[in-house]
């Protein structure tokens, strides 16, 4: 047997590797997705003073520190029982929706967009950013460049900092805005729209533009039946910064929907003794394996899932490409096709630009009542949100002094983990045929596992006593002979 390694994985943040196992005929026998990193947040977060959880945990990652941010500010509402004034919550949203706009530039232009713009198997010294400029021009660099760093000034206005914002605190937040801050920022979510609408349409010139990339999209080697989950609010649209977690099935019927404090009651974690990252499934449907369809309890939280699991966007703009999205790929709902998320996206990276622009000019942005002091006992709360990468639960429990006794995370690439699993079987499967391996095609098996845009640095929390440790033995034939283990 024949083992083919992707190592490291590229275009992503954190670190994980392919193992894929061809059999003697040099087809696809099996595949492997593993992270050998190791975050330990869920155990040093204890005995720590809870209030101090928005600021630690966001330095879970550089790249999703708002996600953290918001969604352990949100917890702490629920741990002291208070609810924040309304423009706090627009605040909270309003940075969070300039994150949003920031994230999905990068994932699109960096990370996702070499594959598409300088082609699926062009030599791997060309799938690059600086490549991608070299093909779009100048002027398009220079544009994504200035958007994203204006999104994160909103932040830093906002949140304190441009990276690891401190302004979440129980029942709101620390500063109001000036009047000269909201023009400001209304200046600047002007300005994202336009760039979003932009960003579109170099998607239906250079993807939908190109045939071959519309059937690679809608081929069978990536997509994958499953539940599909998402917050929305309260008709149903896409929701990022709050509302309830609605689950449908593969047809699109809804499965489930509930307030993200009764997480526990729907979502069950399967833990393997060979990867640090959990895998969480439905509870109703129970963990079947890395399997899809009804039968199976593996969901997806991704950018697609969410629109799958909504019944539309809450913007214009975004809500008519929501619909074109959905027309051009068949007219049917739910879309099971892995590389469509990069659509799904920027219909999404609209939205967020709309949802900038709109509480830019809410009347209640720049009032002073920002904090409703808690006066309860702390005990216990969740908070929950929708990250870049999916639905993001925080769960903290307390004793009556606020130290934090107990911590879990669902984070969003851990919802996908099964999911990304098995797509990158699915894809190995599909491309690998006869021993046939290029670079190519393995970027083509990765581009299967890079339409999530995993977060690895996120998603591994889990701290054993010491670290497992996996000693195999080969003979000269190859054959495994014997193998340590280390628990």
């Amino acid at each position: 047997m024949k083992t083919v390694t992707i190592n490291p994985v590229t275009r992503l943040e954190g670190h994980g590797k392919i193992s894929i196992f061809l059999n003697d005929e040099g087809n696809v026998e099996n595949a492997y997705f593993q992270v050998p990193e190791l975050r330990g947040f869920e155990k040093f977060c204890e005995g720590r003073p809870v209030e101090e959880m928005p600021d630690i945990t966001s330095r879970i990652c550089g790249v999703c520190p708002e996600a953290h941010h918001i969604a352990s500010t949100k917890a702490l509402d629920a741990v002291f029982h208070v609810d924040p004034p309304p423009a706090a919550k627009k605040l909270r949203e309003l940075l969070y929706s300039a994150f949003f706009v920031a994230d999905h530039t990068t994932h699109f232009y960096v990370l996702a967009g070499p594959d598409f713009i300088m082609g699926p198997t062009a030599p791997k010294a060309e799938r690059n950013i600086l490549s991608v400029i070299a093909k779009v021009g100048l002027d398009v660099g220079s544009s994504v460049i200035k958007h994203r760093s204006d999104a994160l000034d909103v932040i830093a206005m906002i949140g304190g900092k441009r990276i690891h914002p401190i302004c979440g605190v129980p029942g709101g937040v620390r500063k109001p805005i000036t009047e000269a801050q909201r023009a400001k920022i209304e200046a600047i979510a002007e300005s994202e729209v336009e760039f979003a609408k932009f960003t579109l349409k170099i998607f239906d010139d250079i993807v939908l533009g190109n045939k071959e990339y519309v059937n690679l999209i809608t081929s069978d080697i990536y997509a994958t039946e499953t539940y599909y989950m998402g917050t929305v609010d309260d008709r149903n649209r896409v929701n990022f910064y709050d509302g309830k977690i609605r689950v449908v099935d593969p047809d699109g019927i809804e499965f489930e929907k509930y307030s993200p404090a009764d997480y526990q009651q729907y979502i069950s974690e399967h833990v393997e003794p060979w990867t640090y990252l959990k895998y969480p499934y439905l509870k109703k449907v129970g963990w079947k394996g890395l399997v899809g369809g009804k039968g199976s309890g593996v969901y997806r939280a991704t950018p697609l899932a969410r629109l799958n699991a909504s019944e539309g966007m809450a913007t214009p703009i975004a809500q008519a490409e929501y619909k074109r999205m959905y027309e051009t790929l068949g007219g049917k709902k739910p879309i099971h096709s892995t590389l469509a998320t990069h659509w799904a996206r920027l219909v999404e990276l609209m939205y967020a630009a709309e949802r900038m622009l709109e509480l830019s000019r809410d009347p209640d942005i720049t009032s002073p009542n920002v904090q409703t002091l808690p006066t309860a006992v702390p005990d216990e709360g969740v908070g929950s949100i929708e990250a870049p990468r999916g639905t993001l639960i925080h769960h903290y429990k307390t004793d009556e002094q606020g130290m934090v006794k107990n911590v879990n995370l669902i984070v969003a690439t851990v919802n996908n983990h099964a999911a990304i699993s098995m797509s990158i079987k699915q894809a190995a499967e599909g491309l690998i045929k006869k021993g046939e391996v290029s670079d190519g095609i393995l970027n083509m098996v990765e581009m299967a596992f890079r339409a999530y845009d995993p977060c690895y640095a996120c998603a591994t929390h889990t701290l054993p006593g010491e670290m497992p440790l996996d000693i195999r033995i080969y003979n000269q034939q190859g054959v495994v002979t014997r193998t340590i283990r280390r628990p």
